[in-house]
């Protein structure tokens, strides 16, 4: 057997972007939303709301993405201790999106030049997505007590992207499939409400929608929908239902997001040169006794059949190997050019 070393010059990275759509049964937009009562009113439930794309009692069922309120003042949940104000499942939900998204529980969240001390956040299941949400490709559509809006980000209109400790961040804004909608009276140019900020963030690294309660819950005139949040104190407000059935109410019923990832390829290009491998080692190609030629036609014009590329390091261990579609014949008039692709 021999062996031919590859040159630096042998090897090429490459990478693709690759997209695909995010929701089960790889439907591009999701237009069914079922919740579980089970899940709501278990512990959890004070939490989350898990969202399926079938009822919960359906073998197919599975969950799509989940729901979640969370404000700084532990406001609209019954607290853990009457006696202790201000600690909350809410409170506790504003505390983690804190540390993941800001990486400071002294910080608050500033949605366009507004700050905030409340959101709703979605976060998409996991196994929905690769390696990341696709910019762009977002479409949420929400129905409150004064109309319907479409959500969209605005990572077509930035020249630079913005990061935070859990990566990209993009503004939401009015629109649909990263198109803004035209400024209206109601809506400034860059696509936010007028006087609460933008409409939330998108996080495509971790999967992650934060929507601005004061943009939804703001009257027509400054670009929301009546949707509003219930901010009593020591009580149950319901806030992750209320985005459930803006969700789910919607006329269109449109929810519109699409996965991302990047797959790097290494090329190798292995270089059979014609003096190169036109003999073979095989059983059949030479006797076993005396250890010549079998077949005399061959002792001039040998010829071989490459079916395999075995690629080995330093200490000849075999590391991968690549199958060619055919066998490629071989002999003294002929040289190959075979390029083996490793994906990771």
């Amino acid at each position: 057997m021999s062996f031919n070393r590859l040159a630096p010059d042998d090897f090429v990275v490459s990478s693709d972007s690759i997209t695909a759509t995010l929701w089960s049964g790889g439907t591009p937009t999701l237009s069914t939303f079922f919740t579980s009562s089970v899940q709501e009113a278990g512990s959890s439930g004070d939490y989350y709301l898990n969202v399926f794309q079938t009822a919960s009692t359906v073998d197919t069922a599975a969950i799509q993405f989940a729901i979640a309120y969370g404000n700084g003042l532990g406001s609209g949940s019954a607290l853990f201790n009457s006696a202790v104000a201000g600690l909350s499942p809410t409170a506790t939900v504003y505390g983690q999106y804190q540390n993941l998204v800001l990486g400071d529980e002294n910080t608050d969240f500033t949605f366009g030049t507004v700050q905030a001390t409340q959101f709703w956040a979605i976060s998409f299941e996991r196994a929905r997505y690769k390696q990341a949400l696709f910019p762009g490709s977002l479409t949420l559509e929400l129905s409150g007590s004064l109309g319907v809006i479409s959500l969209t980000d605005n990572s077509n209109y930035v020249s630079s992207q913005t990061f935070n400790e859990a990566g990209r961040v993009f503004q939401l804004i009015s629109g649909s499939a990263g198109v803004i909608t035209s400024a209206t009276n109601f809506v400034t140019s860059d696509g936010y409400s007028l006087n609460s900020g933008s409409y939330g963030w998108l996080l495509p690294d971790i999967g992650t929608i934060l929507l601005n309660p004061l943009a939804l819950g703001t009257t027509l005139a400054g670009g929301g929908i009546g949707l509003v949040v219930s901010q009593s104190s020591n009580a149950n407000g319901d806030n992750n239902g209320r985005l459930f059935r803006a969700i789910s109410g919607s006329t269109a019923s449109t929810f519109t997001i699409n996965s991302q990832e990047t797959i790097s390829s290494d090329y190798i290009f292995v270089r059979a040169k014609n003096a190169e491998f036109n003999y073979s080692e095989n059983p059949s190609y030479i006797s076993g006794s005396t250890g010549e030629v079998i077949y005399p036609s061959f002792i001039n014009n040998p010829q071989t059949y490459i079916t395999t590329i075995g690629l080995y390091n330093d200490t000849n261990e075999l590391l991968a190997v690549a199958k060619l579609s055919r066998p490629l014949l071989k002999d003294f008039t002929k040289e190959a050019l075979i390029r083996v692709k490793l994906d990771f």
